[in-house]
């Protein structure tokens, strides 16, 4: 049960992903800098509704509004949304929260998911594992430095075909793999 893993391992497990999958296979040509710089938070929530769970997403908000060596937050949901269903409609309430608080065009989320399945994808289907983590997160990233960093980048359109290819070429145990260490990683 993951309600019993140390909160250290969990942060641990999603550092372990990030480094191995995210910035390992170049998913994200811009998180290298960031784990590099240390500007990323981790929140492990203890939410275990939506409700609860938004709560803590403003917080984080807030976080980033009063830290700005903070480039970007990771909401980590070890103890809830283990249906991708659930999660999505996280997702939907997280995306309201923002427009209702004004903060489109400021922040935005990325979505990842154990089970995470792009629409008109099968499940097994390895492109999926680009945004497939190890427990379900929210990723809340600052859209000035994001709009930043895709002027610097040549052809930023084509990151997802490129990143569905690879996934693809390295296959679904491969990507399985990754998450099964990533679950065993401990802080060094």
């Amino acid at each position: 049960m993951t309600s019993l893993i140390p909160e250290e391992n969990i942060i641990a497990s999603v550092r372990y992903w990030l480094s191995q999958t995210v910035i390992g296979y170049n998913f994200c040509p811009f998180a290298r800098r960031e784990l590099v710089k240390n500007s990323i938070n981790y929140r492990v929530s203890s939410a275990n509704s939506i409700e609860n769970s938004l709560y803590e997403l403003v917080e984080e908000l807030q976080t980033l509004d009063h830290n700005a060596c903070v480039e970007t937050s990771l909401l980590i949901f070890p103890q809830s949304f283990d249906a991708f269903e659930d999660y999505l409609d996280l997702v939907e309430y997280g995306n309201q929260l923002f427009e209702r608080l004004e903060y489109t065009g400021t922040y935005q989320i990325a979505s990842f998911h154990p089970d995470y399945c792009f629409d008109g994808l099968e499940s097994d289907d390895p492109a999926n594992y680009t945004n497939r983590s190890p427990y379900p997160i929210l990723h809340i990233l600052r859209e000035a430095s994001l709009e930043k960093a895709l002027k610097n980048y040549d052809d930023p359109e084509s990151i997802p075909q490129n990143n569905i290819e690879l996934a693809r070429e390295k296959g679904k145990a491969h990507f399985e793999h990754i998450l099964k260490q990533a679950k065993k990683a401990k802080l060094d």
